[in-house]
This record gives structure tokens, C-alpha cells and sequence, in this order.
């Protein structure tokens, strides 16, 4: 359901975290995604969850 190839993952999370979800936690358990899963994978892209902004930076 969500795209495998870090880059795409973050285009895809922060579009959803924009547009659809308040939290990053709220669009993981929507979505029934692993969060520590999602930012394992950017954090290898160097991006990390930033709360105040609600995107990958």
C-alpha cells in the first residue's frame, strides 16, 4: 500500500500528513502502517518526523 523506495515513501507521507492527518501516529494507525517502520526508512534518506511542522524535514 505504501511505495517502498524511500524517496516516493516521503512524498507519499508528507502529501498525507498535509492533506489528510493531523499527526503522524493518527495516518499510521489509519493506514495500519508501522511507524517505526516509516521513519527507519527516511531516517536511512536522512529525513526525520518533525512534529510542529507534521512532515518528514
Amino acid at each position: 500500500m505504501i511505495p517502498s523506495d524511500p524517496i516516493m515513501l516521503l512524498s507519499f507521507v508528507n502529501l498525507k500528513l498535509r492533506d489528510y492527518y493531523g499527526s503522524l501516529d493518527a495516518m499510521c494507525e489509519d493506514l495500519d502502517v508501522s511507524k517505526v517502520e516509516i521513519t527507519a526508512k527516511l531516517a536511512a534518506v536522512n529525513y526525520r518526523y518533525d512534529a510542529e511542522k507534521n512532515q518528514f524535514v
